[in-house]
Parts: C-alpha cells; sequence; structure tokens
C-alpha cells in the first residue's frame, strides 16, 4: 500500500502540472470572451444602438442567473457529483451561451421577426442587446461555476504541494486572455470591416477548444480518483472530498471567516471587473485617442499581475503572509482609482495612464493570489467546492448590480469622475474587511499568515 500512495498522479510534477494548463486554459479563453466587446463599447453603441446603460445592463448580465441562486446549485453539483461533472457541465454552459450571444450579435438576427418581436417590449434595450444579454447570462454560469471548479480542481490535485504557485499561475494564464483580447478583438473587427460578429466567433470557437480540455481532464482525474481508491485514501469510486451532504451548507453560513472573506471578495472585484469594462472608453475619452489605441494602452493591466501572480504564490507557499498581502493590494487599488478620478484628467499622458494601469496589475496580483488558497485554510475539505461557490455568489451580487451603477452614473453624470470615486470607495471597504480579516486570524489562528508547503 505504501508503494501504491508513492506513486499517485499528483506527486508526479508532469501529471499535475498538465492538468494546471488544461483547465488553466479554458479559464484563458472564457477571459477572452467575457471581455471581447469591452474594446468595441464605441463601435457597438454605433452599430448596435447601445447607449452606456444599455452596455452597463449587458455587462451585470453575466451574472443574473448566478445571483438568482445558479452558483449556490452549482456549488452542490460540485461536492455532490465532483470535479469532473461540473467542469464539462460548466465548459458546455459556456459554449452555449456564446452561441447564443453570437446569434445577438449577427447582422442577418437584426432581420428576422424574432428580433423585430423582441424589440416591441422594453424599447430602451433592443433586440440584439437582449439576445446578447440572454448568452452572456448562460455563459455566466459556465465561468462562474468553472472559476469555483478550478479551483477545487487545484486544491486536490496540489494538496500538500505547491497549491498557491498553481493557483496563481492559474490565474496568470486567465488573465492572459484579458490582455489578448484587448489586441485581438480590435484587430478582427477592423480586419472584417468593423464586425462585432467576427472577434466573437473566434474566442467562441475558443470557448470549444476549452470545452474538449475539460474531457482530456476529466480522463486524468477519473484515474486519480481510482488510485486513490486503491491506495486506500478514498472508500469509493468518489474522492474523500465529494462525499457531501446538502445539510454541510449550514456550517458555511455560520462561519464568520467565510462571510469575513466573501464580503472582502465582493468589494475588490467589484472594483476591478466592473472597471475593465468600461476602462477602453474611459481610456478614450480622458485622452482623447481612438477606441483601438485605448484598448491597447489597458491591455497591459493583466500583464505585471500575470508575471508577478505565480510568484507571490510562490512566495505564499513557503512564507505565507497572506492575510497581509490583501491589505496592501486593497490600499494599491484605492490610490490606483483616485489617480484615475483627480490625476488622470489633469495630466492627461499616455504615459501615466499605462502607469496607473501596471499598478494597479499589482493590486490584481496580491489579493487574488492570497484570498484564494486561503480558503482551504477555513473551509471543510468535503464543502470547499460550495464554499468557493457561495463566495463567487456574494461576489456575483456585487458584479450584476455595479455595472448597471456605473452605466447609470455615466449617464446621468456625461463622464467617469463620480464612477471613479465609487470604486475606490469600493476599495477602502475591502481595506476594513481585509483588517478584520487579519484581525480574526491572529485570534482564532487559521493559518492565514502561515506558508502552505509544510516542512
Amino acid at each position: 500500500m505504501t508503494e501504491k500512495i508513492q506513486k499517485l498522479m499528483n506527486d508526479n510534477w508532469v501529471a499535475r502540472w498538465s492538468v494546471l494548463v488544461l483547465v488553466a486554459l479554458m479559464m484563458f479563453f472564457a477571459y477572452m470572451f467575457v471581455d471581447v466587446m469591452s474594446p468595441l463599447k464605441s463601435l457597438v453603441e454605433g452599430k448596435l444602438g447601445w447607449d452606456s446603460g444599455v452596455f452597463g445592463t449587458y455587462a451585470a448580465s453575466e451574472y443574473i442567473l448566478n445571483v438568482c441562486g445558479f452558483l449556490i446549485l452549482a456549488g452542490i453539483l460540485l461536492d455532490k457529483l465532483g470535479v469532473r461533472f461540473s467542469g464539462i457541465l460548466s465548459a458546455g454552459l459556456m459554449v452555449f451561451g456564446a452561441a447564443i450571444k453570437f446569434v445577438g450579435v449577427s447582422d442577418w438576427f437584426q432581420t428576422t421577426g424574432f428580433a423585430q418581436w423582441l424589440g416591441s417590449w422594453w424599447v430602451e434595450m433592443p433586440a440584439s442587446a437582449k439576445m446578447a444579454s440572454l448568452g452572456f447570462m448562460i455563459f455566466g454560469c459556465g465561468c462562474e461555476m468553472e472559476g469555483t471548479n478550478v479551483s477545487k480542481i487545484l486544491a486536490k490535485w496540489f494538496k500538500g504541494k505547491e497549491m498557491a504557485m498553481a493557483m496563481g499561475i492559474e490565474m496568470a494564464i486567465a488573465r492572459l486572455g484579458v490582455f489578448a483580447v484587448m489586441w485581438i478583438s480590435p484587430l478582427i473587427s477592423a480586419k472584417f470591416d468593423g464586425s462585432v460578429m467576427a472577434p466573437m466567433g473566434f474566442c467562441g470557437a475558443l470557448l470549444c477548444i476549452g470545452l474538449i480540455n475539460f474531457i482530456i481532464f476529466a480522463v486524468m482525474d477519473s484515474k486519480f480518483d481510482k488510485q486513490l481508491v486503491a491506495a486506500g485514501l478514498a472508500t469509493d469510486e468518489k474522492s474523500p472530498e465529494d462525499e457531501f451532504h446538502v445539510s454541510d451548507l449550514g456550517a458555511i453560513f455560520k462561519s464568520k471567516m467565510f462571510w469575513i472573506v466573501a464580503l472582502l471578495c465582493v468589494l475588490y472585484y467589484s472594483a476591478i471587473f466592473p472597471f475593465q469594462r468600461y476602462a477602453p472608453n474611459f481610456l478614450e475619452e480622458t485622452l482623447q485617442i481612438d477606441a483601438a489605441t485605448a484598448s491597447r494602452l489597458f491591455s497591459v493591466f493583466p500583464i505585471l499581475a500575470m508575471c508577478l501572480t505565480p510568484f507571490l504564490g510562490f512566495f505564499l507557499d513557503r512564507k505565507g503572509k497572506g492575510a497581509t498581502m490583501l491589505m496592501a493590494g486593497a490600499v494599491i487599488m484605492i490610490a490606483c482609482h483616485l489617480s484615475f478620478a483627480f490625476v488622470l484628467p489633469l495630466f492627461p499622458y499616455k504615459w501615466l495612464a499605462v502607469s496607473l494601469i501596471v499598478i494597479l496589475g499589482v493590486s490584481f496580483s496580491l489579493v487574488p493570489a492570497a484570498l484564494w488558497p486561503s480558503v482551504p485554510k477555513i473551509i471543510d475539505e468535503k464543502i470547499l467546492g460550495s464554499a468557493y461557490c457561495l463566495i463567487f455568489w456574494v461576489q456575483n451580487i456585487g458584479l450584476c448590480l455595479v455595472p448597471m451603477l456605473i452605466g447609470s452614473l455615466r449617464n446621468s453624470t456625461g463622464g467617469y469622475f463620480v464612477p471613479m470615486i465609487v470604486f475606490s470607495s469600493f476599495g477602502v471597504l475591502a481595506f476594513i474587511f481585509s483588517l478584520l480579516l487579519k484581525k480574526e486570524d491572529s485570534k482564532k489562528g487559521y493559518g492565514l499568515e502561515l506558508p502552505n508547503i509544510k516542512k
């Protein structure tokens, strides 16, 4: 039995890092699809008749079904049926939702009777936006579910190993999707005479490749589970963490640390992801540049984050200081958004904009690198998937409401000063919760400041 335990698949670095590549590429493609229309905001408004309010509602639609309870169901499915079923299901939802969104923005759809019927009610929202939002809702269910699923996969395959570093590399690869789409989307659109469909179709095809990746992972994970059974580390074909009861959700909701982490998460990400939707247009107006140049400038946002996150994970695995990193990330984010509000309009230089965007990327390295590997330290392994999903559920409430708020403020004020103040206020609240997190950890000894790798 000892020999079997020594030769588990995740003890082989090639196997476990191959799993990382397979699942990270899916998130890379997902991040590309999420922001495929962000560099095209001006084009979409001119060609499809959307305004900032419509664009904000569309951006919020990604999270609506998740807020209405899908993520809670996703967590139950993940813990009850395992990472293989949930992974393929969520990848399939992304592909299906992407197809609907593609139809919504297509030229031929606008001439159909169904489009005319859609446009006959709630006339402030064009038919194309309604159809695109429906697809984005379905895609969002799959994307958020896959995000939690990937976290649990890496916690499973890298348990007792380089878990924070693995999660950091996965996040870095995913964020590369933001950089890539900020360049690729305008280029593809221009290649096809200002088409919105072309970049959407390209990113949708990449999602299909991601679905194939998860099917390959499922084969590997099935073999790994059989090894766990043979080694006596599981009692049946399921991994120990898949033995779940719905009643276990109560343990999550009763956890004070869960709520601190969840509220920190929603406040921090509400100042990041909604900002990404509007950032190219913000730069376009503030710097008086064209949309393609603005999107290229903003593409540097994930670069430093992408480079730093694996190293921060490496540091976290060996030295710890996770709670301190969360505090530092919140402070940097506050400074950047206040600079966007007060400094950049007075000194509208490209080098200054790029500097602020890159520094914001440092914050986007510190917080996720410390946040997600901390969850397994405060939540029991068998309900870890549900915990991740519930954190994402709370996060999605903010991500659903904030884009609509920003779109409304943009329309009512005619600029981006007030939205940037709102983003910075989220950072202040996130910093307060990071202080509470560190205080609670020092009292209860969860080990958030301790290294992940045990010596």
